[in-house]
C-alpha cells in the first residue's frame, strides 16, 4: 500500500513533463491516422506487413507522408538433433524504414526495427509448412507494431 502515497507525486510528475497521449488532441497518432501511405507489397511478408501497419494507422484518407521499407527475412536452423535433423527453425527479421512528407521529399523520421520468432519443423509437412506461414504473419505483426511505436515516438505532430 506504499505506492499510493506515491500516486499524487506520480501524477503531478507526469503532468509537468508537458507528454500528450498519442491519440489525444495534438498527439502524434492524431497526425498520422488515415494519412500514411505505404508503399505496394511485393511478397506475402509485405503484404502481411502492410495490412498490419494499415489497421494500426488507418486506411489512408488523405495521404501527407510516405512510408517506405526494405523488408529482410533470415531463416537460420535452431534445434539440430544428433542425426543432423533440423527440428526448430528460428525467422528473423529487420525492416529498415522511412517516413517522407509527400509534399516536399523532406524525411520525418526514420529507423531500423528487428525482431525473431521461430517454429517447429517436428510434424508432418503440412504442420511444418503452417508453423512457417504462422511464424511469418506473427513477425510481420512484431515488426509492423515497432514500426508504428517509432512513428508515434518520432514521427509529426498535427498542426495547431
Amino acid at each position: 500500500m506504499w505506492w499510493r502515497k506515491l500516486l499524487p507525486a506520480a501524477a503531478l510528475a507526469l503532468a509537468a513533463c508537458n507528454m500528450t497521449p498519442a491519440y489525444g488532441p495534438g498527439g502524434t497518432g492524431t497526425a498520422l491516422q488515415g494519412r500514411v501511405a505505404v508503399i505496394e507489397p511485393k511478397d506475402v511478408d509485405s503484404f502481411a506487413l502492410n495490412q498490419r501497419l494499415t489497421d494500426r494507422l488507418g486506411p489512408v484518407e488523405a495521404a501527407r507522408w510516405k512510408l517506405d521499407y526494405r523488408l529482410t527475412t533470415a531463416v537460420v536452423a535452431q534445434g539440430i538433433t544428433p542425426d543432423d535433423v533440423t527440428t526448430r527453425y528460428s525467422l528473423n527479421g529487420t525492416v529498415d524504414f522511412a517516413l517522407t512528407d509527400i509534399a516536399t521529399g523532406a524525411p520525418v523520421t526514420q529507423g531500423t526495427v528487428s525482431s525473431f520468432t521461430s517454429y517447429s519443423a517436428t510434424g508432418t509437412t503440412i504442420a511444418t509448412l503452417s508453423s512457417e506461414r504462422d511464424a511469418h504473419e506473427r513477425l510481420m505483426v512484431m515488426l509492423a507494431d515497432q514500426i508504428v511505436t517509432r512513428l508515434l515516438a518520432t514521427g509529426p505532430k498535427p498542426a495547431p
